[in-house]
């Protein structure tokens, strides 16, 4: 199945997942004593009627046993919201092959690309035991999504088609449809996202925070309790599905989150009443539990070498390697290698909405981005950091991708500090100081300050190498180190020259994936931050677009959103691929880095090589992590 595009067409296409022949279900011995007691039911009354079943035979992969602890490192307590992604539980979610399935749905059905209709599973029930029906959608749809005093800017825009949101009906109690007046191809990638769109939200629980449902005295009385002053306030923090921060809020999820923040250690339990069954009648996940130690991110590849997680990725990079390698054999574990999905390990992002109207000028001209691509050595990091064993690129899609072309990985991301100083000087920065360096017209020196979000050493590694490349242009590089969130701030507010990032999150897209990192479109794209905020606010906040470079992307954008073919998709994707590396919207250095995984030995089923990416992976949420098992405990 190759994504939406077999979807968009004048046939129907049903997906289903085939009901289990066995009748015999078997439930994790942690949870016995709670159903010999009567506090939880068999466990053949808590799965759906007909769960979704994972042959993990036909996989490649070994049906496991329940039990165990997941013992996991994280640099900040705000990390806990990674497992949602890893759990990845979605109404439609992407399989290892990138295809669109059915998960927490029973099936879905697409008629002209335009009329979703989702069936859920009858008995299907929420981590808290009551029932998971659609009454949960209307809920969502109606008093969340719908309701502008919880969502003051409207529908997100992957659910508005030329500006119009659908048509949500409740067809019985476990069917749904969402209909459009024309073809919608971001809907269904949407929900297989690493933070979905929630169409369901468990209403037998959030219904006492609105005002809608709730007494004035009791909402009153609840607002008190939380310390909050508005109900609004108070709904949104109880409904946080995507940060896990709530551990009294239900959820689909194979595992439930049981420490509110603030803590240093977080644990996540098994949700007794998850959907899947491995092929035997085993409810999953086989995991009985994760835990996440809270502490300094750059201290997590040392104690990760020592033996203190089970499975770990966060905050682990290349430049590690070689010390992990060397606890193996003591602390139980072996690294694995994973392609990282990113296109570029790193990407310098110069802000095109700064503030400084001189800086903006100059930023805004591709020359000057240009020149900078050019004037790094991309050879030198990745033999210093990488050991060759990266691939100099800009951001672009990587060779897995059928979008891939070797001319947008070569685009300006050669070295050649010739060139690049003869573009400088064509801009008219001839004039340098004692030391070198060149200078605005005005006489300023022309310092570019690249702030960091302050989380790994390799963004610095790699600033440092081109801190010292760059001088043989002209430009003096300093490195200003900060915390994510407020490197974020300071450059959607403008304030922010630059910015050190990740690559492009999917580089191995399809072309029935979106293409919206690639256009201005989101504010969490610090290139164009407030262009992002003009089109998330359909106008209403943030700059609008004025560059006709980007002007032209998003024009691309909505032909992509209109076409009705892969190949008429594909060839949008390209123009559009073209125009970013060309124009160099964000500086990549290499791609295709490997990522370092540590397993424990007795750990089954992880992929011995697969690709590590926020999107589309969730990280190692397609791998289907409540399939992992420990073969000793």
């Amino acid at each position: 199945m190759k994504l939406l595009a077999k979807f968009i067409a004048v046939f129907v296409f049903l997906v289903s997942v085939p009901a289990m022949a066995a009748t015999h279900y078997t439930g994790a011995p942690v949870l016995q004593n709670a159903v010999k007691a009567g506090k939880l039911p068999p466990v053949a009354e808590r799965l759906p009627e007909n769960p979704r079943v994972i042959n993990l035979a036909a996989m490649g992969r070994k049906p496991g046993r329940h039990g165990g602890t997941w013992r996991m490192l994280i640099g900040k307590a705000k990390d806990i919201k990674l497992i949602p992604l890893y759990g990845y539980a979605r109404l439609v979610g992407f399989n290892e092959k990138f295809e669109l399935e059915a998960d927490i749905l029973q099936s879905y059905n697409v008629k002209e690309g335009r009329i979703f209709t989702f069936y859920l599973r009858k008995g299907h029930k929420w981590s808290d035991g009551q029932p998971f029906t659609t009454e949960d959608f209307r809920y969502a749809w109606e008093d969340m999504l719908n309701d502008k005093r919880l969502a003051r800017s409207g529908l997100r825009d992957v659910l508005l088609v030329d500006g119009k949101g659908p048509k949500f009906e409740i067809i019985d109690e476990t069917t749904v449809r969402y209909t459009w007046d024309a073809p919608n191809p971001n809907f269904l990638p949407s929900l297989a996202a690493p933070i979905p769109i929630y169409l369901a939200m468990p209403a037998h629980y959030l219904k006492q925070f609105h005002v809608k449902y709730q007494s004035t005295e009791k909402l009153v009385a609840l607002l008190k309790k939380n310390r909050v002053k508005k109900w609004e306030k108070l709904h949104k923090r109880m409904a946080r599905e995507k940060r896990a921060s709530n551990p009294k809020l239900p959820t689909l999820a194979p595992w439930v989150n049981t420490i509110a923040p603030p803590s240093d250690l977080f644990v996540f339990k098994r949700n007794p009443f998850f959907h899947r069954v491995d092929e035997n009648g085993n409810q999953l996940p086989y995991f009985d539990e994760i835990t996440l130690a809270v502490g300094t991110g750059s201290l997590i590849p040392a104690k990760a070498g020592a033996g203190d997680a089970d499975i770990q990725a966060r905050n682990l990079n290349f430049v590690d390697y070689t010390h992990l390698k060397l606890g193996e054999k003591r602390n139980n574990y072996t690294v694995r290698l994973w392609k990282s999905g990113k296109g570029s390990a790193v990407t310098l992002l110069p802000n095109l909405n700064v503030k400084d109207p001189q800086w903006r000028a100059t930023l805004r001209d591709v020359r000057f981005r240009r020149a900078l691509s050019l004037g790094i050595n991309r050879y030198e990091i990745n033999q210093i950091l990488f050991f060759g064993l990266a691939r100099i690129s800009g951001d672009t899609m990587l060779p897995q991708s059928p979008l891939y072309d070797e001319k947008f990985q070569k685009a300006w991301s050669r070295n050649d500090p010739k060139m690049a100083n003869q573009l400088l000087d064509e801009m008219g920065l001839v004039k340098r100081d004692s030391e070198g360096f060149r200078l605005f017209p005005g006489g300023e020196r022309i310092d570019i300050i690249v702030e960091t979000a302050g989380e790994d050493t390799l963004q610095s590694d790699i600033l440092e190498l081109i801190q010292d490349q760059w001088q043989a242009i002209g430009l003096k590089l300093i490195i200003r180190g900060s915390q994510r969130d407020v490197m974020r701030r300071r450059a959607i507010a403008g304030l922010a020259i630059m910015t050190i990032w990740n690559g492009l999150d999917n580089a191995v897209a399809s072309p029935d994936m979106s293409p919206f990192e690639l256009i201005p479109s989101s504010q969490s794209s610090l290139q164009w931050p407030q262009w992002g905020i003009y089109y998330e606010s359909d106008g209403k906040k943030g700059e609008k677009p004025d560059l006709p470079a980007a002007i032209e992307l998003l024009e691309y954008s909505k032909k992509w959103t209109r076409a009705t073919s892969s190949s008429e998709k594909a060839e949008i994707w390209k123009k559009i691929l073209e125009i970013y590396s060309d124009q160099v919207f964000s500086i990549g250095i290499v791609n295709g880095a490997l990522q370092p995984i540590i397993v424990n030995n007795q750990i089954q089923n992880v992929p011995e090589k697969a690709i590590y990416a926020y999107s589309p992976t969730s990280y190692f949420g397609v791998y289907l992590p409540d399939t992992f098992w420990f073969k000793k405990q």
